[in-house]
């Protein structure tokens, strides 16, 4: 059923801003900005490094591992398997982003060979999710072609046999470890229309498996109970800021409208 206890949500939104979690964030160059702010302002530390020659020791001193497929690199090829293995082998927590899978040639089969080392969190859209499972269509690049529920069944079959959770992000998330469920409506259209907040999402779920169980850390980074994540363009930069629910309404922010700041 869809239940969870909001209360354990609350209590790892509050450790993961009181440990400041170390995240080492393997992502692509596109995306790395809204990553690392994002970490910033949600109360975690992010080191985002993806070659073969240091990412598999500064994974020694992160709390949380994030593999995340997006704008591959060479360097990026090279090093995501060789780090998740030593995440694995050290029980770091850590999150697979399969993003783009199902044409490319390379990223498909390197996101199966990360599944089966183990990761703590899959998340990705409904396409990436169907693929990883041995079936469905290919999305259009990063995009998904179909709603989280067509893949609610791959979701639960992967997460059984994997044993881990799968995160499947959309209008409406899908959020499964096989046996308990939640869906979380915490889409917005505007989100589609900001580079990067999947792969923000995947480093925000590894933020919260650094101190809390994986099916309360994918629910505590898609949920984070009364506050919401806001991009404000300064001039030709983003900054992002976490803010209560309580200030947004108050302060009544909204996509495309102008608001004054004090940065501190």
């Amino acid at each position: 059923g869809d239940v969870y206890k909001r209360q354990e949500v609350t209590a790892a939104v509050a450790a993961m801003r009181a440990a400041s979690p170390l995240v080492h964030g393997a992502t692509g160059s596109v995306t790395r900005a809204i990553v690392a702010d994002g970490l910033l302002a949600a109360g975690a530390r992010p080191m985002l490094t993806e070659t073969v020659d240091e990412a598999p020791a500064l994974v020694t001193v992160a709390d949380a591992f994030l593999a995340n497929l997006g704008s591959l690199s060479s360097d990026g090829r090279a090093g995501l398997l060789p780090t998740a293995e030593v995440a694995a082998e050290r029980g770091t927590p850590w999150v697979l982003d399969p993003t783009a899978i199902g044409l490319a040639p390379v990223r498909t089969p390197l996101a199966l060979e990360l599944l089966a080392l183990g990761p703590s969190i899959v998340r990705g859209n409904a396409s990436e999710v169907l693929v990883l499972a041995g079936g469905g269509q290919p999305g259009r690049g990063a995009d998904s072609t179909v709603a989280p529920d067509a893949a609610a069944e791959a979701a639960h079959s992967l997460a059984a046999a994997h044993g881990c959770v799968v995160a499947v992000s959309g209008a409406v998330d899908l959020v499964t470890d096989g046996r308990q469920s939640v869906r979380i409506a915490s889409g917005a259209p505007v989100l589609t229309r900001v580079t990067g907040t999947g792969c923000l999402l995947g480093a925000l779920s590894a933020a919260h498996a650094a101190v809390a169980a994986p099916f309360v850390a994918a629910v505590a980074a898609t949920d984070t109970p009364g506050h919401v994540l806001v991009q404000l363009r300064v001039g030709a930069s983003p900054l992002l800021a976490r803010i209560t629910e309580r200030s947004r309404r108050e302060l009544d922010i909204a996509p495309g409208r102008q608001v004054w700041a004090q940065v501190k």
